[in-house]
């Protein structure tokens, strides 16, 4: 009863698979492709793998995208299953204005964040949270201590900010930098302002959180460059790599368990 997780976002296809599909199985392998090699996961990535049985996945990239995956399980002969947000599942629930809009991967990862906050709190008070993705957009959200999702932020990651930057500025042409309190050059300059606007974005959203739901709230980063701003970060919070993958096993674990 093997089950694969997959997390197609707008850079990169995310995969890890497990022994079967409960919250604790073992994981058996993982990887990562850029989008533009999926064609190749069939014949290369996926090929030495044990049968999956099982998947679930979340999608950012479009109708197109998920077809090309759509094809590459076929080597399993298995129906894919998509997350698609609802108004309340595996104890959360949704406040989007039209829940089935909301991003899957915003609401897979607030998935996987709550069941980390009430572990965690098992023999204590339920917290409320702030659960942040840094990728190629980055997401700030908002969910009480019931699980009730209040709302977020998205803002551009690193990267669109600069193409921004220098496609809005004649002339910017300039390296990646370092990230500066004072910058004195105009690379270190659009990197550290990068950096601290979502620094920012994530401490305002903190902010917002403790004045309404008057707790401090724990803060949960994931995404692929979680990494980088880790060191800039003002506020404690837990690197989490594998949220998404967490909150896809909830979800699965929810989905499957009749079966």
């Amino acid at each position: 009863m093997t089950f694969i997780a997959l997390d197609v976002g707008n850079t990169r296809l995310k995969w890890a698979m497990y022994a079967d599909h409960s919250v604790n199985a073992p994981l058996l392998a993982q990887g990562a492709v850029f989008l533009e090699n999926i064609d190749r996961l069939a014949d290369e990535d996926w090929k030495p793998l044990p049968p999956a049985t099982r998947m679930l996945g979340c999608i950012v990239a479009g109708d197109a995208l998920r077809r090309r995956v759509d094809e590459q399980l076929e080597l399993w002969d298995l129906m894919p299953s998509w997350v698609v947000p609802s108004a309340s599942e595996a104890g959360l629930h949704n406040g989007y204005d039209h829940p089935t809009r909301l991003g899957a991967d915003r609401w897979v990862a607030m998935v996987g964040a709550l069941a980390r906050m009430r572990a965690q709190t098992a023999h204590a008070a339920p917290r409320p949270m702030v659960v942040v993705m840094v990728g190629t957009a980055v997401t700030v959200e908002a969910i009480d201590a019931q699980g009730h999702f209040l709302g977020g932020f998205i803002l551009p990651g690193h990267g669109i900010m600069l193409r921004a930057l220098e496609s809005g500025t004649a002339g910017l042409r300039v390296p990646t930098g370092e990230v500066r309190e004072f910058p004195t050059n105009t690379s270190d300059a659009l990197t550290s302002g990068g950096t601290f606007a979502i620094a920012g974005a994530v401490e305002r959203m903190l902010q917002h959180v403790r004045a309404r739901c008057k707790d401090e709230p724990l803060c949960y980063m994931t995404g692929g460059a979680g990494w980088k701003m880790a060191p800039s970060m003002s506020v404690r919070f837990e690197l989490v790599d594998s949220l998404i993958f967490d909150g896809l096993r909830q979800l699965a674990a929810s989905r499957f368990s009749a079966d």
